[in-house]
């Protein structure tokens, strides 16, 4: 950021000289770059990732706290439904290999994978909430903002439906494997009707690989709702990362960035702690380790 023209104090908020040597100083800019790095580093070990640059009397810490709750509320309807859809398509798919149910699930994949969520809430806006309400006359679902519960349907769809592809395909191959493993056909052998041997020992060891990308997929979920926030006029963290960029304003960059990438760390942890209670012989292989 520091390599772009311009600075905090250019553009739509100019200021005068007088005033912007004044701001210069009280951010610190005006001490050479690692002496700023050091200070910004001693101040994020106590906790503080400092003041905007661009809203003026409000710390970066105020503003994570009163965006973040509704960026994690999206981010979570997102992935749960991502989750439950996807481990659902993917073990239909697994078991109906070559047939019209997997056939489906592949053509879903290929979409969420390749159209970006905010081409796909754009086009969900157009056609489900103003075309499709139109044709019927009813207006159940709005087509932006955080009020109710209709209104967090659309925006959890679009960021989830690529974290969805990408669980769908996982779960699909992970089942193609399992469902040929050897201690499946024992399970056939003894007369275990079909929809046991699925729920009770298919997915318990195909769910293994998504759980391993739930982390980053999290994290991504997050991350990657800016632009969905932006397209559904959600107030989370999303509107102050891009008017960030677009302000330079340093420390709101840099501050929602750590907080991001901590919550990264965060999700790959979990994600590790529950491969122990899903698999019990990594626990205790860890255990002897």
């Amino acid at each position: 950021m520091r390599l772009l023209p311009g600075d905090p104090f250019l553009g739509e908020k100019a200021v005068p000289d007088n005033i912007k040597e004044v701001l210069v100083a009280k951010y610190g800019l005006d001490k050479p770059v690692f002496n700023q790095f050091l200070i910004y580093i001693g101040n994020v070990l106590h906790g503080d990732f400092g003041s905007s640059m661009a809203y003026r009397n409000r710390t970066v810490n105020d503003i994570i706290g009163q965006a973040f709750p509704y960026s994690f509320d999206l981010g979570m309807r997102a992935l749960i439904f991502a989750i439950i859809a996807g481990i659902l398509l993917g073990v239909v798919a697994g078991v109906n290999h070559g047939k019209t149910w997997d056939t489906t699930a592949i053509v879903i994949a290929v979409i969420g994978v390749s159209v970006p969520s905010f081409i796909m809430g754009s086009v969900i806006q157009y056609f489900v909430a103003l075309k499709l309400q139109q044709f019927f006359g009813i207006h159940l679902i709005p087509i932006g903002g955080w009020k109710n519960e209709w209104s967090k349907i659309l925006p959890s769809f679009a960021l989830g439906l690529s974290s969805l592809a990408t669980i769908a395909r996982l779960m699909r191959a992970s089942m193609l494997d399992v469902v040929n493993q050897d201690y499946i056909k024992t399970a056939r052998s003894k007369g275990l009707s079909q929809k046991v041997i699925i729920w009770r020992h298919a997915i318990r060891n195909a769910i293994l690989p998504v759980v391993t990308v739930l982390g980053p997929l999290a994290a991504g979920i997050l991350t990657g709702a800016f632009v969905v926030e932006k397209i559904f006029n959600i107030p989370g963290l999303g509107q102050y990362f891009i008017m960030s960029v677009q302000a330079s304003d340093y420390t709101m960059i840099s501050g929602l960035t750590l907080f991001y990438g901590a919550f990264l760390i965060l999700a790959n942890m979990l994600v590790d702690i529950a491969y122990g209670f899903i698999d019990p012989r990594i626990r205790l292989a860890k255990g002897k380790g």
